[in-house]
């Protein structure tokens, strides 16, 4: 992992004793609400419905044992027990009071971690694969790249008033764990005819009101230009991304009314102007920063394979968990192990002090102290030794995460919605528990198979509902909670944005609209083996539409 060294210190420390004396300033009330917002945004701290909410940076997902151990221990000195993972692999603090937000900062950057640029209009965390480093599919770990990129990113003097926020995501894998095709700017790892690596550079992706695919800018970009090619894109948008209507501000925006191959045009041309000067990466420096990044001294392992059926004879809990909770890892005789956040009737993405304590004790003894947070509200333990595998999920079941249901219908994306969100017409929390207790059943979700289920309070789409399979979008309508569905999206390399297929629903026909979907896949598909969203692609949206709707 990454290790501060004395300039992210300094930066880190000048920050927290600058916003320490923004926040003094507020309690006396020499500055008011309106001139506080800004200097606030700036540290991640935003006021919700009921209370100021931090939001701290866990920059690729990455994280150490001790650093989760500090997470807990702030839910629960300042907050209210728990801490909220959420979809840029951040984690989110609803319930801290302004007078302690200093204090948090001082302890958050004592373990290398702060709340900077996690809101505004800057370049936000850089998010990446959650298997980084540890999957077999992947062509290089991005992590080393996520980082220079988070360095160059950090208080860039010209984007730091960007037209509107600007996100970007990075894999490794052919494989997009990342949703690189619904970020403004995707990078996915490439190798050219000579067997170079490189990246290609996918722009214009996003979800929000107006969700678009991502378009592929350039196929390759070699390692050492990445940054200058980058820089040019930045400065395109910078220059010509809408001010006027912020709903029409972001990248997406411009790509799509100026096209592709104009705004590629103007990308080259800021291109082959700082081509091969300061923003070339030395191959010493990329070679220092993926020095922290090295693998583990992993050992040989007694255990390399699993066996998932017999396991399931003997114990059907560890059978469901071994099957759909553990990922193929580069090493053999280990294995990648996703925690699910999403127990039966659970908040999606919450964990408590002790489940954070728990998890940290687990990955220092089990998982070389390392731990990952996923864009899907999860949490992963890269490296475990397979004949360890056992004893983890023991030690998940007291602590309550050793839900099997990874990539089923319980494991929804949600966002916080109108319980907490000021920018929310509708709840999705209860929506999402509703739904998850309908469809407890082990069976039933295993006959379901793979189907993902995201929801959204409102159009912002923090929860995603654009690329699940099944998406919930909430509205708002004549002063009450209304729920669009819509089916067909995906966020992998085979991305799609998912359709509204008919008129809302009130909150408690939700999970029974669910359910007749679920049957109508179970009764067209092909076979078990058929997956919902294939189904939705080879049949459409009339079966499924027909079947909630009628032939009304």
């Amino acid at each position: 992992m990454y290790r501060y060294d004395e300039f992210d210190a300094a930066f880190v420390a000048g920050r927290t004793s600058q916003f320490a004396d923004q926040v003094k300033r507020r309690l006396s009330g020499e500055l008011s609400e309106d001139q506080f917002r800004p200097l606030r945004l700036m540290n991640g701290l935003y006021l919700q419905l009921h209370a100021y909410m931090l939001r701290i940076a866990v920059p690729y997902g990455t994280l150490s044992s001790k650093q989760m151990r500090k997470f807990a221990h702030i839910a629960r000195t300042y907050d209210r027990g728990y801490g909220h993972f959420t979809t840029r692999q951040n984690i989110q603090f609803n319930w801290p009071k302004l007078k302690d937000i200093p204090v948090i900062l001082e302890e958050l950057a004592s373990v290398e971690m702060h709340a900077i640029q996690t809101s505004g209009n800057c370049i936000r965390n850089v998010t990446a694969d959650h298997f980084a480093g540890a999957a077999a599919d992947e062509i290089i770990d991005p992590r080393p790249i996520a980082e220079i990129l988070r360095q160059w990113s950090s208080l860039h003097p010209e984007f730091s008033y960007l037209p509107r926020k600007f996100k970007i995501a990075v894999t490794g894998a052919p494989n997009d764990r990342a949703a690189i095709r619904f970020h403004d700017i995707g990078l996915q790892a490439a190798t050219n005819a000579a067997g170079d690596i490189g990246w290609e550079v996918w722009v214009g992706g996003g979800l929000g009101r107006t969700p678009m695919i991502g378009k592929l800018i350039n196929s390759f970009v070699p390692n050492e230009h990445l940054l200058a090619y980058l820089e040019s894109i930045m400065r395109v948008y910078n220059r010509y991304g809408r001010r006027d209507n912020k709903y029409k501000a972001r990248i997406k925006i411009l790509v799509h009314e100026e096209g592709l191959e104009t705004i590629k045009g103007q990308v080259e041309a800021e291109f082959a102007e700082v081509r091969g000067g300061v923003l070339t990466l030395p191959a010493e420096e990329v070679d220092r920063i993926t020095a922290y990044f090295a693998p583990p001294q992993f050992k040989a392992q007694p255990a390399t394979k699993i066996d998932v059926a017999y396991q399931s004879i003997i114990d059907p809990a560890y059978g469901r968990w071994l099957d759909h909770n553990i990922n193929s890892h580069r090493e053999p005789g280990y294995a990648s192990v996703t925690v699910s956040l999403k127990p039966v009737g659970g908040a999606p993405g919450d964990a408590t002090d002790k489940q954070m304590d728990d998890i940290a004790d687990i990955a220092e003894r089990y998982a070389f102290d390392e731990l990952r947070v996923t864009h899907e509200q999860n949490l992963v333990l890269p490296h475990v030794a397979i004949a360890d595998l056992r004893a983890v999920y023991d030690a998940l079941v007291a602590t309550g995460l050793a839900e099997g249901n990874n990539g089923l219908i319980t494991d929804m994306i949600c966002c916080p919605g109108l319980d907490f969100c000021a920018l929310a017409n509708a709840r999705s929390i209860p929506i999402a528990q509703e739904i998850s207790k309908k469809f407890a059943e082990p069976k039933r979700q295993a006959e379901i198979g793979d189907l993902k289920i995201k929801i959204s309070g409102c159009i912002n789409a923090c929860g995603h509902h654009h690329v699940g399979h099944i998406g919930i979008l909430g509205v708002e309508k004549k002063g009450g909670e209304l729920y669009q569905i819509t089916l067909g999206g995906d966020a992998t390399e085979h991305a799609s944005v998912g359709k509204i297929i008919g008129p809302g629903f009130e909150a408690d026909a939700v999970p029974g609209a669910i359910e007749t979907l679920v049957d109508t896949y179970i009764a067209k598909r092909e076979s078990a083996d058929e997956s919902f969203i294939a189904a939705y692609r080879r049949l459409g949206e009339a079966p499924f539409k027909e079947a909630l709707y009628g032939n009304a």
